[in-house]
């Protein structure tokens, strides 16, 4: 068995996604698949949360960003927003893996327990199973200040899929450790 490069591997977690989430955008409206669902456990095993929803965050994410938040401020009807955020997802935006960077976000609703017991964790595990296939990363969390680029990427996505996202809502940052970072089947 060939061993891959942390690189590497990290280049498969994210092409893996990108596959999901096409399949979601353009199979399922949008609905998370199991793969961006992980379990969130303590790094001795204690499962925190069965399933957080996670997201992506391009490397330059001021384009989708703007785009987003037009869509959303353009009309009060928020089914026409969702559609055109929908269709702008579902085309090419998880085409190239490689527009995206390794951060991971997840957004909490304000005052969340759970969020601030993750970032006063500051490591924890991530659990990601799907199609036979498994990941397992331990990954740093810190909580996304105010003005973050990624902060204001997440929220106004998430905004797609729930339009009463406030601003004041928690998010939290997730990097991969890809040094200890297991998978299984191993990609290659």
């Amino acid at each position: 068995m060939k061993r891959l490069s942390n690189s590497e591997l990290k280049s498969n977690f994210i092409a893996w996604q990108c596959r999901l989430r096409q399949m979601a955008m353009r199979d399922h409206g949008g609905t998370p698949m199991p793969g961006f669902r992980p379990q969130v456990s303590s790094l001795k095993g204690e499962i925190i949360i069965p399933e957080m929803t996670i997201l992506l965050v391009p490397n330059n994410p001021e384009e989708s960003t703007a785009f987003f938040k037009f869509q959303l401020q353009k009309t009060n009807d928020h089914r026409q927003a969702f559609e055109a955020g929908l269709k702008y997802l579902a085309a090419d935006f998880y085409q190239l893996p490689e527009l995206f960077s390794d951060e991971i976000t997840a957004v909490f609703a304000k005052g969340s327990a759970i969020a601030e017991r993750l970032a006063k964790l500051k490591t924890v595990l991530l659990d990601f199973e799907q199609y036979a296939q498994r990941y397992r990363l331990s990954c740093a969390v810190k909580r996304l200040a105010p003005r973050d680029i990624s902060r204001e990427a997440s929220l106004w996505h998430n905004r797609l899929f729930n339009p009463n996202l406030g601003n004041d809502a928690e998010v939290l940052s997730f990097r991969p450790n890809w040094k200890n970072a297991m998978a299984e089947p191993w990609p290659g």
